[in-house]
């Protein structure tokens, strides 16, 4: 069983931050450093330059947080963002993003893409001839019929991430030639410019078997401007070269390079110019890296938040104790600790959906985001647990109240802190919380994807579309978690879900996803923490790359200056 830990073994740096994080959260802020603005919704900093300033040749080396298993972004394990961006390096992105977060057809793939009927909804593609597999194959409808038929949801065997919006497709047919795609919606689906981003080839995810482990560690045929050339597991990296294959634009850069490299390694890493990019959030970080000879400290404004989900196992498989988590968890004296050295201010976020800088944004989390330690412990009582006062674990049946806080062993400070102070936090309502550490390649693939926690806190990236979330919170169907690891919903979420999905009135659907956002606190779902600012350090030279913001890298024009 596990051995409770108290705030007694905390370290002195996350003692100080507990304090900073004390209840209530207050402070007159006198010695606060002063702040600035925060990036607005759509910047981005990215050394944008025309490819005529940039010479041709020269290496990027990049780094991914683990090893990555599986590649295909579309099966459950595969929901990583490391492995989604050497993915989308190397296979077709249909419609990349720009820095307001708006995708647009990339000609080199696809022509055009547009609603062509809206009764019955049919979205006609129409590809570009000459882009073809590496397999010499040309890109297909039967490329668009196969990633519909293993997302749609008829086949269980294909363990998939996320099947929303497929699940609404009636069809999809060759049109006039083999290069245009027909796909008929059985009701209205808005956000149909999110579907097939990723093209995959037919042939390697036409069975539940290809589809679930002819990815692992490998990616078997491409189609880009970029191509694989070593998956090399002892040093832990992943060699990409141009394709000599590829019809369009040449890319600048002569290679890629991503190494596995836990973050604590990478600031060091950047500093021995191992690496060209790494993340400078952190105070101890950016005051190493700001200082670095030719270093930009690029920042822009990112769909990115940080959230603790709950589990269903043990004693929160009761709605009250998931509730009384929520009502424990000091939220403002977290974001304090992460914040107290930003360069701007940094507020609670208090929506699933919406980040604070974007339209429809409110504050659906109302007394479920609320601290209120009376009110957990009231909760708790009601639960059937006995309290047997301060410093103590409640208890029921002849046992503790114990909650597991996964973290993974790769984990920053900042992480390692907050676990710590939700350690403290909910040991002043009677849990015994123990920090579970395990390795970083085991994270995601044996504990969160399982749904093998209590407790864990991570990252969802880059949904500027509301759809992408319905697998975040949708209820799970026999072994199908799909993204809801937890496995916190109910009929109405869903439901409400659905019908924001289905909605083309822009205002209605942000209400109706606001709706199911007040049901989702209330499961006791996860507990929003903060909007995550992107703040990177980033070799001066390199242009066109870096905090790209609400838009995607463009690989072909990644490059030095000359």
């Amino acid at each position: 069983m596990p051995r409770p830990l108290r705030s007694t073994a905390l370290t002195a740096a996350v003692a100080a931050a507990l304090a900073l994080a004390g209840c209530g959260s207050s402070g007159d802020g006198k010695d606060a450093p002063k702040k600035g603005a925060a990036p607005a919704a759509g910047s981005q900093d990215v050394n944008a330059q025309p490819v005529s300033k940039l010479r041709r040749g020269g290496t990027l080396k990049l780094a991914t947080q683990q090893w990555i298993h599986q590649y295909n972004s579309y099966q459950v394990d595969g929901a990583n963002g490391d492995a989604s961006a050497i993915l989308e390096q190397v296979e077709p992105v249909l419609m990349p993003k720009d820095a307001k977060g708006v995708p647009h057809p990339d000609p080199n793939y696809l022509l055009s893409a547009e609603v062509t009927s809206t009764s019955p909804q049919v979205v006609t593609y129409k590809l570009n001839p000459k882009a073809k597999w590496s397999n010499g194959k040309p890109l297909s409808y039967r490329d668009f019929a196969a990633l519909g038929k293993a997302l749609d949801g008829s086949d269980d065997r294909y363990l998939v991430s996320d099947g929303s919006g497929y699940d609404q497709i009636g069809k999809i047919e060759r049109g006039s030639d083999d290069q245009e795609v027909n796909v008929t919606f059985r009701t209205p689906y808005a956000d149909w410019q999110r579907l097939f981003r990723t093209l995959l080839p037919a042939d390697e995810i036409n069975t539940p078997d290809r589809f679930n482990k002819g990815w692992i560690e490998k990616i078997p045929v491409t189609a880009g401007a970029w191509r694989i050339t070593s998956f090399d597991k002892t040093a832990q990296t992943v060699s990409t070269a141009p394709d000599p294959k590829w019809w369009g634009p040449k890319p600048l850069l002569d290679s890629i390079t991503w190494r596995a490299l836990d973050l604590p390694a990478q600031t060091e890493a950047y500093l021995n110019k191992e690496i060209d990019s790494a993340p400078a959030i952190l105070p101890e970080d950016y005051k190493r890296l700001v200082e670095a000879p030719g270093t930009d400290i690029r920042r822009g404004a990112r769909w990115d938040e940080v959230h603790i989900t709950l589990g269903t196992r043990g004693p929160l498989k009761d709605l009250k104790v998931r509730q009384a988590v929520d009502l424990a968890t000091d939220r403002k004296g977290i974001v304090a600790a992460f914040a107290k050295d930003l360069a701007f201010p940094l507020a609670t976020l208090d929506n699933h959906f919406f980040m604070p800088n974007q339209a429809g944004y409110e504050n659906t989390a109302g007394k479920w985001g609320t601290f209120d330690l009376d009110g957990a412990k009231k909760l708790l009582d009601e639960a059937g647990w006995k309290d047997n006062g301060p410093g103590k674990p409640r208890t029921k049946g002849g046992l503790q109240l114990k909650l597991e806080y996964l973290i993974s062993a790769g984990s920053s400070s900042a992480q390692v802190d907050q676990a710590q102070i939700v350690q403290q936090q909910l040991g002043e309502a009677g849990f015994a919380v123990r920090i579970q550490k395990v390795p970083a390649a085991d994270f995601f693939d044996k504990f969160v994807n399982r749904g093998s926690f209590d407790l864990v806190s991570f990252r969802n990236v880059d949904f500027p579309f509301h759809s992408q979330l319905f697998s975040t919170f949708q209820q799970p169907r026999g072994k199908q978690l799909f993204q809801n690891f937890g496995g916190v919903s109910s009929p109405e979420i869903d439901a409400l879900l659905t019908e924001a999905a289905r909605t083309t009135d822009v205002a209605k659907s942000n209400g109706l996803y606001n709706r199911a956002d007040r049901l989702i606190w209330a499961e006791g779902h996860s507990i929003e923490l903060y909007q995550r600012p992107q703040i990177s350090a980033v070799r001066s030279g390199l242009a066109n790359f870096g905090a790209t913001g609400l838009g995607d890298w463009n690989v072909l024009t990644m490059g030095w200056l000359k």
